[in-house]
Formats: structure tokens, sequence, C-alpha cells
């Protein structure tokens, strides 16, 4: 048990009764009282009765009067002992959701560390997905009090456990391990838990959860080295979709290592503008001209290595660099525009979780009036998928980007939802056909009937039709009998960078077909 301090009050009190009970017994020892007695009566002359009557009421009321002082004396010092226990709760809790932070957190780990019972853990991370979406079109008074909720739920969950908020939308839990339970049913229940609905206000919110675990001390001897460990499966889990559950094996370890150097390397490389777009034809199937060119992200490292943009994007809008990118991108496409003939119209893809910003559209109007390229020049492709993330919000920037004069077209189609309200909701210019579509088409009976039906669709709506992905010249052939408008593809040229555009290097049998004609010209 800890030695309880007494406090400064407490021991002026034990004084006081000390130098009280040690005149006390002096005083009948000696017989202060009957010579006092004695002095006053020989000199009755002085009124000496009086003034000691006086002095014993005068220290009666100083009496009174200092354990007053002593009594508010110990108020304070209380006072003052639980602020700076409130000091110490705020340090070590989250004050939104009352639960202990990351600095508890650590002081756990060094206890850990020092304890001799063998305690065994399982060390829940925990990130919610679709928070950043709440926040963004909410508010951040439903963003905080989603968390407050979460906080609940877990607490709820693990009611004589450690539950962390470490900041933001990240979770911990340290549960204690007793026989050898379903780890991985218990990651599920958090999901499970987290992903009830939300309603605020009347407003329905819809989170989800990715969840990593670790075990100490099977997955380390250090419970911090345990935690980082079951962050980095949350981060996978993350990775591979919403809603998933992730034990730790040690090779996770090696793709955060190589995820936060790329993530690094991509943010010197945009810094200094080494992402660079290059150009894909589009060309007419009825009249084999050149009619566009499509921009793809190109990155090419110092040693001349180039990282497929598969790799790099989805790190981009993970760490929140995929605003930038797309704005130097295109600023830099819209800038190579301009040396084009009049006629030809850039195509740039934007990302599925940029049409959750109600700002791109004001952004990508900026964009062009600075470079001065017209808005009717520029095509933006978007994917079902975004569509459906965020309707209201997607909703709202493309009418903005259709009224300003941007065209818009509708990427990979039939490989996500293929809602024909879509259709009849937005005002799509384009519909593109999904590569994995054209490369099957010809030998599979029931891709031919799909690509028939969507170009069908095209002629009813009075949507023009692309067909991604065309390498073989039967393919060609074919598309152009089904009426398909648009072709895009490595038989008809390959993505190249704008220097080679200007010397007519981009496709050898464009040229050829379109007899000179566009972009031999450039």
């Amino acid at each position: 048990m800890p030695r309880i301090q007494p406090t400064r009050p407490q021991m002026e009190i034990v004084a006081w009764l000390a130098v009280f009970l040690l005149l006390f017994c002096l005083s009948w020892f000696l017989q202060w009282h009957e010579g006092l007695d004695r002095f006053i009566e020989k000199h009755h002359d002085y009124p000496l009765d009086h003034a000691l009557l006086a002095l014993n009421i005068s220290g009666f009321l100083g009496l009174i009067y200092s354990a007053l002082r002593i009594r508010d004396l110990s108020r304070e010092v209380n006072r003052r002992l639980q602020a700076e226990k409130n000091v110490d709760w705020i340090a070590c809790h989250d004050t939104l959701t009352e639960l202990p932070n990351r600095r508890f957190l650590d002081s756990v780990c060094a206890q850990a560390m020092t304890d001799q019972r063998e305690e065994t853990y399982a060390v829940f991370s925990i990130d919610l997905d679709g928070f950043k979406k709440v926040n963004d079109l909410l508010g951040h008074d439903h963003g905080d009090a989603v968390l407050k909720t979460v906080a609940q739920r877990l607490s709820s969950l693990f009611p004589r456990e450690h539950v962390f908020r470490l900041g933001g939308d990240e979770f911990v839990v340290l549960a204690r391990r007793t026989g050898n339970p379903d780890l991985v049913a218990l990651g599920n229940r958090i999901v499970t838990v987290i992903g009830k609905p939300f309603t605020f206000n009347g407003v329905a919110v819809d989170l989800g959860a990715s969840v990593g675990f670790a075990l100490y001390p099977e997955n380390g001897d250090d419970l911090g080295q345990v935690i980082r460990h079951s962050d980095c499966a949350m981060y996978v889990a993350k990775k591979q979709g919403r809603n998933l559950v992730k034990s730790f094996v040690p090779s996770m370890q090696d793709e955060l290592a190589k995820r936060i150097r790329l993530e690094a390397d991509l943010r010197a490389a945009i810094k200094k503008a080494e992402i660079v777009p290059y150009y894909q034809p589009l060309v007419d199937l009825k009249t084999n001209r050149i009619i566009g060119f499509e921009a793809l992200a190109r990155w090419k490292t110092a040693s001349g290595e180039f990282i497929p943009p598969n790799d790099f994007i989805p790190v981009a809008e993970e760490a929140g660099l995929i605003v930038e990118l797309t704005d130097q991108l295109l600023r830099h496409a819209c800038t190579d525009a301009l040396s084009w003939p009049s006629e030809l119209v850039l195509s740039f893809n934007l990302s599925p979780i940029q049409l959750s910003d109600r700002l791109l559209g004001l952004r990508i109007l900026k964009i062009l009036g600075d470079v001065g390229l017209p808005a009717h020049r520029v095509e933006l492709e978007v994917t079902e998928s975004a569509i459906i993330q965020d309707a209201v919000t997607a909703r709202i920037v493309l009418d903005d980007l259709v009224n300003a004069g941007v065209g818009i077209a509708l990427d990979d189609f039939g490989t996500g939802y293929s809602s024909l309200s879509q259709l009849s909701n937005y005002r799509f210019d384009k519909i593109k056909i999904d590569r994995s579509f054209v490369s099957s088409f010809e030998t599979d009976d029931k891709q031919d009937k799909v690509i028939k039906a969507i170009i069908a669709l095209g002629v009813g709506l009075g949507v023009t039709i692309t067909a991604e992905g065309i390498e073989e010249e039967s393919q060609l052939q074919r598309l152009q009998e089904l009426g398909c408008d648009i072709g895009q593809g490595y038989l008809l040229g390959r993505p190249a960078p704008a220097e080679k555009l200007a010397t007519g290097q981009v496709s050898a049998r464009i040229c050829n077909a379109v007899d000179g004609a566009a972009v031999c010209q450039l």
C-alpha cells in the first residue's frame, strides 16, 4: 500500500494541539493559574483581570478564526489535488470519447515490460471505413457524434478490457486472453457492432471498419511492437476492402515497409512533378481519324523504371495525395492540349474518391480557365462505382461540369453496378465498354451479345460508345461491323509522351489509316 502523506493543514492542527497540550501540562504541574490569581490580587489597582479576560476572549476568537482558515486552506489543497488529478486524467484520456489515449497506452506498454505476470493479450487495431465522408458531408459535429457512439459500442463489447482512441478514427483494443478464443470471430463482432446503422438528427450514416489483430507475446516480446503489428494487419485489411478482419503474419511487415517507401517516393515525385501524362489516341472507327487523346498518368523513376498506375494511384488516394496529383496532371495535360488542333479532345480520368469532393468541379474549371483550354475540348471519365459511393455529391459535381460545357464519359461500363438509372439520372456524352468484354467477345457468345446490347443502348440514348482494349485486327473489324463509334487500344496506338505526339510517332498504323491527318501533323 502506498504511504499517504499528510497535508499542510493537518500538520498545522497537530502542531497546535501539541503546543496546547504542552502548555496545559506545564500550567497544571507548575500551578500557573494559582500564581496568576495571586499576582492579580496583589496588583488589584491595575485592571489586569479585565486585560486577561479580553486576552482570553481574543485568543478564543483567534482560535475560531484559525480553525476557519485551516478549513479553507484544507479545501483549497483538496481542490488543487483534484485539479492535478484532472490534469493527469486529461493527459491520458481522449476528451471527446473519454477513452484512454496513446499516452495511456504507452504507459501500459511500459508496465507490461516490468510486469512479472505472464499476461497474454490479443491486440485489435480498428480503423473506421467511410468516416471521412461523414465529416465532409455532414460536418464535424456529426463526425464527433459518430466517434462517441463507436467508443460506447466498443466499451460495451469489451466492458472489462482496455479500449483506446489513438486519434482520428483509429481505435485499439487490448484484450486479455483466456483459453483459446476465436479471435477472427471476435474481430467480426467488432465489425458488426460498428456497422450497425447510425442515425443523427434524422440523417442515416453508413459506417464500416477494418480490423487487424496480433498476439502478445506470440507476435513480439514487446507489447508496443505487437500493437504495431496489429496496425500493420489492419492496413492490409483496409487495402483489400471494407469490413475485413486480418490476422498479422510476418510477411505483412515487408508489404507495409514497401508501401511506406512508395508513399515517400510518391510525395517526392509529386513535389518534383515527375509524374506526367502520356496520351493514347481515341479513334473514330467509322472514319479512322483520331478525334482526341486520353491522358494516362505515368511515373518514370530516376533509374528509368516505370511504376504502374495500379500501384501508385491507390497509395495517392489513401495518403491524401490524389487531389494534388490530379490537379497537377490535369494542368499539364490541358497545357499540352493547347498545341493540338482545335477539333481534338482531351480525355481525363477522375479518381472515384474525388467525386465525394463538392469543390472538385470548381477546381477543374479554374484549371481550364488558368490554362485557357475551352471546356468543350475536355472529357472527364468517371466509373460506375464512383457515382454509387456518394450519389448526391457526384450528381452536384457532374451537373456543374456539364453545365460548364465539359463532356462526361461513363468508364468501365458493365463491370460495376450497370444500373440503367445511372444513364437516365446523369447526362453522359459517352459510354466506354470495358476491356474485359473486348478481350473475349469474339469467342464468347454472351460477351458478344453484351457488346451488341451496349452499342444498341448507346444508339437509343444518343450516346457515343467507345471500346477499350482493342489489341487485335479482328476485334477492330468486328466492332466496326457492330457500329461501335470510337476505339482505343494498343492496336490503334500505345500511350506516348507529348513530345512524341509532336513528331507523329504515336501510331504508324493510324497515321497511315488517316492519311497523315490530325496527329501526324502535330
